[in-house]
């Protein structure tokens, strides 16, 4: 009994410890605790929330200063959220570009 009653609790801790922050709906110390925020990024978030909630990530990029694409990615994989949604990056058209290039035949061949 002891042992599924630690076992319980221990599976609690760890679902605890590793649950998502929304950006929406996280307080101060919510965001100092995940890595790579720290007070001074956590009060540029609070005080843009203060104006709206975000939208989605591209509009947390776009109103926080600091915060791009590289960054968002490591704080997603740190457990931020927008809405509960994780960081997911928008394909870059000079990649797809490359890629659409090396499958088509050239028309000089």
């Amino acid at each position: 009994m002891f042992k599924k009653f630690l076992a319980s609790l221990l599976a609690l801790f760890a679902a605890v410890s590793f649950a998502a922050v929304d950006i929406n709906k996280a307080t101060v110390a919510d965001l100092d605790s995940i890595k790579g925020i720290g007070p001074a990024t956590s009060a540029k978030m609070m005080d843009e929330r203060k104006t709206a909630p975000f939208k989605d990530w591209a509009d947390l990029i776009q109103r926080v200063p600091g915060i791009g694409d590289k960054r968002a990615a490591k704080l997603s994989a740190q457990g931020l959220t927008v809405n509960g949604e994780a960081f997911k990056p928008a394909a870059k058209p000079e990649a797809d570009k490359k890629a659409k290039s090396k499958k088509e035949p050239s028309a000089a061949n």
